[in-house]
């Protein structure tokens, strides 16, 4: 009998998380991984030319990126589920593809029941009908724990690179990090990755002043956390020198708050009585604790057409009102340009920067 032909995966590139993608297929799967090229104008221009005109931004970009791992070689594409209109969005990037004339096969984890332990078996016998289920779960962990540990090194670089006294130290210890983080093969490399990481981020000096300008990032899951589709505006935040806060990621969505989302509505029910989408409530609930910590601004971040954080603005004007916060709303797209983005930044910027020195 001929060997299983070996999978060539991918998924659509998603901030530095394609790095636990990888471990995960690789080690865990027992699968190769197509690392999905870094995204680029010509990745947004493939996703527009064949998406809808009225979907939202990350379906064009994953589109994008899709077509640029098929080109890559993978024959195996994975597409998360969701709990907004992107639970339906495998179904129709695979038509896309497919009517494009590409020959791959498709695992959309909507055709699941993800609440159900007895259909993780099934998932993983699609990609490697031979994979060890115990050595699948001690691996998966291990790419679990990296995603956690580029979300916590990723907090803290964006909350002081701004301030780094070597004027290059600070981002080269973080590009360090995720070179170890994609190249890592076990988990003595992920561990020792991270700890080098922290060591170097600790070493490098600050010039950070006593009362630096904060600024909290809330908005949609994906463009909120991608820098290609918010045009780095974490990082020309700290090239001001602002301290930059985002709650919103993977670990603290998904992996440390298990009934959290009930437990923060329940802090945020005398703003808003219903979950109105995927990260609402976590939204609401973080811009109000920047507000109540005394941050001086709060970015909302959204795609255009994300129904979700169309409803969470007026319940963010109701808290800037309340707590006296400037609240900066960005809505991005396919033809959101950087030039346009930095005057607004430097616009919100000196009006934060003029009234915390008069206050």
């Amino acid at each position: 009998m001929a060997e299983a032909k070996i999978r060539n995966v991918s998924f659509p590139r998603y901030a530095e998380y394609n790095c636990a993608f990888k471990y995960i297929v690789e080690q865990a799967l027992g699968c190769r991984y197509v690392m999905p090229p870094v995204l680029t104008k010509r990745t947004m221009e493939l996703g527009t030319k064949y998406s809808p005109d009225f979907v939202c931004t990350p379906f064009k970009t994953m589109l994008g990126s899709m077509i640029e791992a098929l080109e890559a070689g993978a024959d195996t594409l994975l597409m998360t589920h969701g709990l907004c209109r992107l639970g339906y969005y495998g179904e129709l990037l695979e038509q896309i593809l497919r009517d494009l004339g590409y020959q791959f096969d498709f695992i959309n984890l909507s055709d699941y029941d993800m609440s159900k332990k007895k259909e993780y078996p099934r998932i993983v016998k699609r990609f490697n009908p031979k994979a060890n289920p115990a050595r699948f779960l001690t691996q998966f962990m291990e790419g679990v724990r990296m995603v956690e540990y580029v979300d916590e090194i990723t907090h803290e670089y964006y909350k002081n690179c701004g301030f780094d006294a070597t004027k290059g130290q600070y981002k080269q210890a973080y590009q360090d990090f995720l070179t170890a983080m994609y190249t890592a093969q076990n988990r003595s490399d992920v561990e020792a990755g991270y700890r080098a990481a922290k060591r170097a981020l600790q070493s490098v000096p600050l010039d950070k002043p006593q009362r630096p300008l904060k600024v909290g990032i809330v908005g949609e899951f994906y463009t909120a956390m991608d820098a290609f589709s918010n045009l780095e505006i974490e990082q020309k935040l700290a090239d001001m020198r602002v301290e930059v806060h985002r709650w919103m990621n993977v670990s603290n969505q998904f992996l440390h708050y298990g009934n959290g989302q009930k437990n923060l509505r329940v802090k945020i029910q005398d703003l808003c009585q219903y979950d109105m989408g995927p990260t609402s409530t976590a939204n609401i609930w973080y811009a109000r604790e920047c507000a109540e910590r005394g941050y001086d601004g709060l970015i909302h971040i959204k795609s255009a057409t994300c129904t979700p954080e169309i409803d969470v603005m007026p319940v963010l004007q109701n808290i800037s009102a309340d707590y006296k916060i400037p609240v900066l709303y960005l809505t991005y797209d396919a033809q959101t340009s950087d030039v346009g983005l930095m005057t607004r930044l430097e616009a919100f910027y000196d009006m934060i920067d003029m009234r915390k020195k008069v206050l």
